[in-house]
Parts: C-alpha cells; sequence; structure tokens
C-alpha cells in the first residue's frame, strides 16, 4: 500500500536526490500522519469515554499528539525548502532537524503527563469496561498504527529524514502500548483485578522512553555528529584515485541538512612538482569529487619532500615510536629542518577522542621519544583530533 500511495501522489517519486521530490515526500508523510492520527485519536477517544478506560484515553491523547507532531513535520518540510538568504546562507534544512526535535519534545511531555493521571487512577481506581467493541477498536489501532511505522520507514529510508524516522520510532511504539493496553483488558477480563491504571502507567512509561530516546537522535544532527562511515571511505577512495596524491588527512565533514554537505581535507603533494599544475590537480580534485558525491569540497594543499632518504628513514622512526605510544595514532606533514646543531622535526599526530592520554600527556611523550632519537633533534608536534569516528586512510 505504502508503494501505491507514493507513486500516485509523489511525482518523480524515485528521484530522491532532488530537493524538491524530498520536500513532497515529508509533505505527503506529514499529511498522512494528521489525518490517521486524528482518526485513531477520535476512535480511542470515543471508546474510553464508552467503557471509562483511562489507559486507552491516554493512548489517544497520544495520537493527537502524534497529529500534532505531523503537523510540526510537515511544517518544517515545507519551511526547509526555503533558499539560501544573506541571513541563512547555508539554506534552511536545518529546520528538518528543530521539527524532529519538537516532536521529541511533544512526545516526552505527554508521557508526563500520562503518568500523573495513571498514578491517581491507581490510587482511585474506578470501574472500567472491556468487551469486544474494546478489543476490536484497540486491534484496529493496532494494525494502523504498524502500517503507519512501516510507511514512515519506508519513506525515511527514500530520503534520510531524521525527523520521519522519529515518527516511524513514535508509531512502532504506539503499537506496543496499544498492544499492552489490550493485553490489560484481556487480562481484568480473566481475572477481574483492574489493571486500568498499571497499563496506563506502562504506556506512559513507554512514551517517555521513547521521547527521551528520540530526544537524543533528533539533536545530535544539530549538535554536529560523525559522519558516516560509508561517506567518509567514498571522499578518501575517490580522492586516492587521482595520480599526483600521496597522502590525506585531516578530513571534516559537516552538513546543514541532510541534502547539503560540507567538507574540508588536506591533500598532499610532491613539493618538487610545479606548484601551477598541483594547484590545477587540486582544482578539478574539489570540482570533480565534490559533484560525485554532492558535497561542497575544499582542500587543502600539502606540499611534501618524499626524494630524502635522510628524512623518510626519520619519519619512519618517529612513527613507530608514536605508535608505540598510542598504538591508534597516525603521523602527517612530516617535514625536517636540518641545521649544524640542531634540527626542527616538524609534524601533526591524529588521535581519536577515544585516547586514553590527554593531549598533554601525548605531546610530553612523543617530544620525549623524540629526544631520545637524538638530542640534537627539536620537536614542533601538533595534536589533531579525528572527527570522522576514528576512521582514517591508511598511512601512505
Amino acid at each position: 500500500m505504502t508503494e501505491f500511495l507514493i507513486r500516485h501522489f509523489i511525482k518523480n517519486y524515485q528521484s530522491t536526490e532532488n530537493e524538491k521530490v524530498r520536500s513532497a515526500y515529508g509533505r505527503f508523510s506529514g499529511i498522512v500522519g494528521v489525518v490517521t492520527n486524528i482518526l485513531l485519536a477520535v476512535l480511542k477517544f470515543t471508546a474510553g469515554t464508552l467503557f471509562r478506560s483511562l489507559a486507552i484515553t491516554a493512548d489517544a491523547i497520544n495520537n493527537l499528539s502524534d497529529s500534532a507532531s505531523s503537523i510540526v513535520t510537515l511544517v518544517g518540510f515545507k519551511l526547509a525548502e526555503k533558499p539560501a538568504d544573506e541571513e541563512h546562507p547555508f539554506g534552511h534544512e536545518r529546520i528538518e532537524y528543530l521539527s524532529g526535535l519538537i516532536v521529541s519534545f511533544v512526545i516526552l511531555m505527554v508521557g508526563l503527563q500520562l503518568v500523573q493521571e495513571a498514578v491517581g487512577k491507581i490510587l482511585s481506581p474506578e470501574e472500567s469496561q472491556s468487551g469486544i467493541l474494546f478489543t476490536a477498536i484497540l486491534l484496529i489501532s493496532i494494525l494502523i498504527k504498524f502500517w503507519q511505522f512501516l510507511f514512515y520507514k519506508n519513506v525515511s529510508g527514500r530520503i534520510h529524514s531524521k525527523a520521519l524516522l522519529a515518527n516511524a520510532a513514535d508509531s512502532r511504539m504506539d503499537v506496543f502500548s496499544t498492544l499492552t493496553i489490550l493485553i490489560g483488558s484481556l487480562i481484568t477480563q480473566a481475572t477481574g483485578f483492574n489493571l486500568d491504571g498499571y497499563m496506563g502507567l506502562a504506556v506512559a512509561v513507554l512514551i517517555i522512553l521513547t521521547g527521551l530516546k528520540l530526544i537524543k537522535e533528533t539533536s545530535d544532527p544539530l549538535l554536529g555528529q560523525a559522519p558516516d562511515k560509508e561517506l567518509v571511505d567514498k571522499i578518501y577512495k575517490n580522492i586516492k584515485a587521482y595520480d599526483g596524491i600521496l597522502g590525506v588527512h585531516d578530513l571534516t565533514v559537516h552538513n546543514y541538512g541532510p541534502n547539503r554537505w560540507f567538507a574540508t581535507i588536506h591533500c598532499e603533494v610532491d613539493a618538487h612538482k610545479n606548484v601551477l599544475a598541483s594547484h590545477d590537480l587540486i582544482d578539478n580534485i574539489e570540482r570533480k569529487v565534490g559533484q560525485q558525491l554532492n558535497i561542497q569540497l575544499v582542500i587543502h594543499m600539502d606540499p611534501v619532500i618524499i626524494d630524502d632518504p635522510r628524512t623518510n628513514e626519520l619519519c619512519r622512526q618517529v612513527n613507530d615510536m608514536v605508535k608505540a605510544v598510542e598504538p591508534q595514532a597516525s603521523i602527517h606533514d612530516f617535514r625536517v629542518v636540518w641545521g649544524p646543531t640542531h634540527s626542527n622535526v616538524i609534524f601533526d599526530v591524529c588521535v581519536s577522542f577515544s585516547c586514553p592520554l590527554s593531549d598533554k600527556e601525548l605531546l610530553s611523550r612523543i617530544k620525549m621519544g623524540i629526544q631520545a632519537l637524538s638530542e640534537t633533534y627539536y620537536p614542533v608536534v601538533t595534536i589533531d583530533h579525528d572527527y570522522v569516528k576514528g576512521i582514517r586512510p591508511e598511512n601512505d
């Protein structure tokens, strides 16, 4: 059914990289969410009133909040379409992340409110009724919510949307919460013990846990999370495929929305090559790789000397020493200014955030290791951090 709806309501539905098509997916998903959630809310409010059930009324309130969340998602995708302007030169696509965060907070607040109502029902229980109609309403709700979960998951996978992924997770949790109410009502019918307040509390706890999880997931892109390994590997692979690139390092990737990626990287080239030729190579890579991966790519050119045996041997020794200090570290931009009484050994060390040593401790140990090789070596070392989940290119 999801495929049928997408084919008939989204023009050029296969072109998910197109910003207009992506926005169409988002708007359509918002409309589907509003319609289905309002339908469920009305159905459950009616059932909750007729059968005097707090649990199902709480579930109805949850569906009503889901409808509001769908409206937020719908508005978010619409606002994200706005082009860049003077105040927002990188566009407005991050509004989608904000809409997902708002949805997450709405879910959390609904859960906290329902906890209060459920505790009151447990302390002062009221007789609730159930029957075939009650059970049928819950089963219908479960089926609709399960389809809604599959729908959101399908669309979020197509357009890589955090906001719709949050809605999918919320719909899945709604399936479990309504199923919990159904099981509780069946137990109540079989034993005569009123579990309505307890089931309402269970639903509220599930909603709170979902809200907390979604707050983290939707806030990560706003805080600046590490990029996916797949994108990082593609950037390294595509750049290193060009003749004349001796090594790559210091990759930083960030975004201003699902379709607006920026990357900066340092590329090593032979210092003896004509600088204009090397610059032309870098320009071509920036343009071609940027177009291939749909990113804004900026490359810093690092000229390196590769035909000095003495420098190369010292580089090998320093690399082995650094590995002994921190096995996951790597070095780059290695160069030596040789002098009659002392030589400046200059390089950067790339280390992940999981390194057990502080930057100060690591720097101290590396400097001691260099001076242990020769008292005439003066270390000039810069500590870099790995901003791409510890992924780094092989040492060249």
